[in-house]
């Protein structure tokens, strides 16, 4: 609430202050040295992206454990092609433990 009062107060003495300088206009402009190079762009940093395994083909790859032992099991299915029914060998493994 003072701070109000006081500018309610005071205005009325800044007023011929600023009347007295509305007469004389004035522009401000920034100096630039002529030797100042621009500023350098850094190049993007590039990231070098290397696997942390040696792809052979296997997936999906995973660790099944040292005990563990593949299960396969192969039957023959019958596949409709369009040059007519075929009968092909299906085999399907997973893994279980020792």
């Amino acid at each position: 609430m003072g701070l109000f009062s006081q500018s309610c107060v005071g205005g009325a003495q800044a007023q011929p202050l600023a009347q007295a300088s509305g007469t004389e206009v004035r522009m401000a402009q920034a100096v630039l040295p002529d030797d100042v190079p621009p500023p350098r762009r850094r190049p993007q940093t590039r990231l070098r992206v290397t696997p942390y395994y040696i792809p052979d083909g296997v997936y999906p790859r995973y660790n099944p454990g040292p005990d563990a032992v593949r299960e396969c099991n192969a039957t023959y299915v019958q596949e409709f092609r369009p040059s007519g029914t075929v009968i092909v060998p299906h085999m399907s493994c997973y893994w279980r433990r020792g």
